[in-house]
């Protein structure tokens, strides 16, 4: 895969992309990263990339030829159509699936705005996917780029060093990942759960599977509203809903 980000704050992206899974997928051939600020391709004398809104308001507006230039020298270096990605408060609330869909693409390019945002045209005629990591406003687009980077360099393949870990991690199957524990089996009379030590891997992938289950009716019960609640999930929810009406 190969990431491009038009940002007017490229050194932001150094130290993510230099560290931990994010480097590895790199150093391994899996990704490459580029990170360009479309000041470069201002046209005007002071290589301004602003301008003041027409009908007035607060703030400045990011203007359409910079990021129109930049978008079309990306393409060119490109063999591949890109997926041409817009962070943005009023996009589509970023959800694993979404990570999913990215990650099988061969290219994708990031636009990270500031000050009011872009001009709409850039919007209409160049992005194919506006996205939103909450419901909140940052400064600018790089750190949710970052978020959207890494949720999806993390599935490419061989990128994970058990390649099943991404597909056990939470929201992948549309549950919370289940509790999990490591050695030693009883720390200060705090012991791990006998299902996990009895060697037997049926009842570990069914105390999983229901714990898993617990979790997300406890803390995102909004996440099983769309979910097809096979016959043995919906014992288990009726013994969740006794066990919290005790």
């Amino acid at each position: 895969m190969r990431i491009d980000v038009l940002s007017l704050f490229p050194e932001m992206f150094k130290a993510v992309f230099e560290q931990s899974i994010l480097k590895k997928a790199a150093d391994s051939g899996s990704v490459s990263y580029d990170v360009t600020n479309f000041r470069d391709y201002a046209e005007n004398k002071h290589q301004r990339v602003d301008d003041y809104l027409y009908g007035g308001g607060a703030g400045m507006l990011l203007m359409a030829q910079p990021i129109f230039d930049a978008v079309a020298a990306l393409r060119k270096r490109s063999d591949s159509k890109p997926r041409i990605v817009m962070m943005t408060p009023q996009g589509e609330r970023y959800q694993q699936r979404h990570a999913e869909n990215l990650a099988k693409e061969d290219h994708l390019i990031f636009l990270c705005g500031h000050y009011e945002g872009f001009d709409e045209r850039i919007r209409e005629q160049l992005v194919t996917d506006e996205i939103s990591i909450g419901d909140y406003v940052l400064t600018g687009g790089e750190l949710a780029s970052m978020v959207v980077i890494d949720s999806v360099v993390r599935l490419l393949p061989g990128v994970l060093g058990n390649e099943t870990s991404a597909h056990t991690d939470s929201f992948s199957n549309g549950l919370l990942e289940h509790p999990q524990y490591t050695r030693p089996a009883d720390f200060r009379g705090l012991k791990v759960p006998d299902a996990l030590i009895s060697g037997n891997h049926a009842l570990v992938d069914e105390w999983r599977h229901k714990e898993s289950l617990r979790r997300t009716y406890l803390r995102r019960p909004d996440l099983l509203s769309d979910r097809d609640i096979t016959e043995q999930e919906a014992k288990w929810l009726e013994e969740f809903k006794r066990e919290s009406e005790e």
